[in-house]
C-alpha cells in the first residue's frame, strides 16, 4: 500500500467522488447551521452589497455642503444654474451670484435756503440752494456696454431728481445719468461708469414663475444698506390700480408678481430673483395698510424688458397721443354731492377751481383756461360716466375739443373713467392712426374724428 490514498492519483474516479465533484461545480459550499446557498442568492447578496457600496462612495465624494461652497460655510458665486445638493445652499448661493450687481439710488434734488430749507425746489425752478438727498431707492446692473453700465430702477425712485448717485455694493459712490423714464410702467434707466464693475445681473423668465415658488428680493430698505428678504409668489398675475399722479384718483392699472417677501421703502427698483439667480422683476410697490402683512409687488421682468430697451435706445417710451387734460366725470359728481351737503355750492354746475387734471401729461391746464371755462356742465339724465375735458392741446385742440366737453366713447367703445381713456389709447391704438371721439357738449352729443400723434415728453 503506498503513501497515498489512491482514489487521489487514480485515473479512476467513483461515483461518490463524481457526485460529490458535479455539485461543486454548481454550488458554493458556505456551511451555516448546515444550510448551503444557492447561485440565485449569491447573486442577489452581491447585487445589494455593490448597490450600497456605491451609493457611499458617491456620497463621500459628492456630499458635504454642495459645489461651490466655501470652507466658512458661505456661497461662492457661480456661472450659469445652481447647482448644489443641499437645498438650504440654494438662496445663499442664488443671492451671492446677483448681490454684486445690486446698487442703491439717492435722488438729490435742490433745497432752498434759509427759510423753507426743507422744501425741495421744483425740477424746473431749481436756482440757488443746496443739492441734498430726498429718497434713496435701489436698482440692478443688467449690461455693460462701450464703458458704461446699465441700471434698471423704479420711476418714482428718481421723480424730479436733480442729480442721481448709485452707490455700489463696495460703498464707491458713483454719478448716474438719467437714460430714460417711464410713469405709466414706473421703470427708469440709468447709465454709470462701467470701470470695476465685474458682474451684471442674469435676466430670467418670469412667464415660468409659479404660485408659492420661492424668490429673493434684494435692495436698500428704508437707505439701511444692501439686505436680502425671502418669500414665495402669491400670485403670478396681479392687476393693481395705481394713482399716477398719486392725488388718490386710480388712474392706471399695472400688471404685477404679488409676493409676500418684505418690500419696503428703499426697495423699489431692486431685482426679484428666483432660486437659480435670474432676475424675475423689479421690485415695485407694496400694500401699506393697518392689519395688512406680507403683500407686495414686482413688475414682471418680461413686460420690463421691452420698455427698458426702449428707454436705452429712444430716451422714452412712444405711446399714442390724444392730447387731453381730464377729470372724471363720477369725480366731478362726487364733488357735487359734498357741496350739497354741506351747503357750500359756490356755482352749482361749474367745475371747482382746486382740481387736479388727469392725463397722460399730468399737468395743470392752468388757471387762465379754467377761469375762461366756468359755463355750466349740461349733460342728458342718462349720462353719468365719461371724462370731462379741463383743456385740450395738440391733436385734440386741432379737432375742435373744448373745456367741459364729456368723453363718452373712443371709437365707439365707452369711456367712463381716465383709466379706461389711457388703456384704450396705449393698448389698441398706435401713434398715426384715426380715432372716433364721441362727446357731449352744451347737452347735445357730437362726433370728431383725427390722428393721434406721439407723446413723446414725461411731465
Amino acid at each position: 500500500m503506498s503513501l497515498f490514498d489512491d482514489d487521489f492519483y487514480s485515473t479512476k474516479v467513483s461515483k461518490r467522488a463524481a457526485r460529490e465533484s458535479k455539485k461543486g461545480d454548481f454550488a458554493f459550499r458556505y456551511k451555516s447551521g448546515g444550510r448551503k446557498w444557492s447561485n440565485v442568492r449569491i447573486a442577489f447578496v452581491s447585487s445589494i452589497t455593490s448597490a450600497v457600496a456605491a451609493t457611499l462612495l458617491f456620497g463621500a465624494v459628492f456630499g458635504g455642503g454642495g459645489s461651490g461652497t466655501t470652507s466658512g460655510g458661505g456661497a461662492a458665486p457661480v456661472t450659469g444654474g445652481i447647482q448644489v445638493i443641499d437645498p438650504l445652499e440654494r438662496p445663499i448661493q442664488a443671492s451671492a451670484k446677483v448681490r454684486p450687481a445690486v446698487v442703491s439710488v439717492i435722488n438729490q434734488q435742490m433745497f432752498s435756503l434759509g427759510i423753507g430749507k426743507d422744501k425741495s425746489q421744483p425740477e424746473k425752478e431749481a436756482g440757488k440752494g443746496t443739492l441734498r438727498e430726498a429718497g434713496v431707492g435701489s436698482g440692478v446692473i443688467i449690461s455693460k456696454k462701450d464703458g458704461k453700465a446699465i441700471i434698471i430702477t423704479n420711476y418714482h425712485v428718481i421723480d424730479q431728481a436733480q442729480a442721481v448717485k448709485v452707490v455700489l455694493m463696495n460703498g464707491e459712490a458713483r454719478e448716474a445719468r438719467i437714460v430714460g423714464k417711464d410713469q405709466i410702467t414706473d421703470l427708469a434707466v440709468l447709465e454709470i461708469d462701467a470701470k470695476g464693475i465685474e458682474v451684471v445681473a442674469e435676466i430670467g423668465d418670469s412667464s415660468a414663475l409659479r404660485p408659492a415658488e420661492y424668490i429673493i428680493a434684494i435692495g436698500n430698505p428704508l437707505g439701511l444698506g444692501e439686505s436680502v428678504t425671502t418669500g414665495s409668489v402669491s400670485k403670478t398675475r396681479q392687476i393693481v390700480p395705481v394713482s399716477l399722479n398719486q392725488d388718490g384718483v386710480y388712474d392706471w392699472e399695472q400688471e404685477v408678481i404679488q409676493i409676500d417677501a418684505s418690500i419696503n421703502q428703499g426697495n423699489s427698483g431692486g431685482p426679484l430673483i428666483d432660486l437659480n439667480g435670474r432676475v424675475v422683476g423689479i421690485n415695485s410697490m407694496k400694500i401699506a395698510d393697518l392689519g395688512v402683512e406680507g403683500i407686495g409687488f414686482a413688475i414682471p421682468i418680461n413686460l420690463a424688458m421691452p420698455i427698458v430697451e426702449s428707454l436705452i435706445k429712444l430716451g422714452h417710451v412712444p405711446r399714442p397721443y390724444l392730447g387731453v387734460y381730464t377729470m372724471d366725470l363720477e369725480q366731478y359728481w362726487e364733488q357735487q354731492d359734498f357741496e350739497d351737503a354741506y351747503s357750500n355750492p359756490g356755482e352749482g354746475g361749474i367745475l371747482p377751481e382746486g382740481d387736479v387734471p388727469h392725463d397722460e401729461e399730468e399737468a395743470d391746464p392752468g388757471e387762465d383756461q379754467i377761469l375762461e371755462g366756468g359755463q355750466k356742465l349740461t349733460l342728458p339724465d342718462e349720462v353719468y360716466d365719461g371724462v370731462i375735458v379741463l383743456e385740450a392741446v395738440g391733436p385734440a385742440k386741432d379737432a375742435g375739443l373744448l373745456f367741459n366737453d364729456v368723453i363718452v366713447k373712443l371709437d365707439r367703445h365707452p369711456i367712463s373713467s381716465t383709466m379706461d381713456l389711457r388703456k384704450y389709447l396705449y393698448q389698441q391704438k398706435k401713434i398715426g392712426d384715426e380715432i372716433e371721439i364721441s362727446f357731449y357738449r352744451d347737452g347735445k352729443l357730437k362726433v370728431t374724428k383725427f390722428k393721434l400723434a406721439e407723446k413723446t415728453d414725461e411731465e
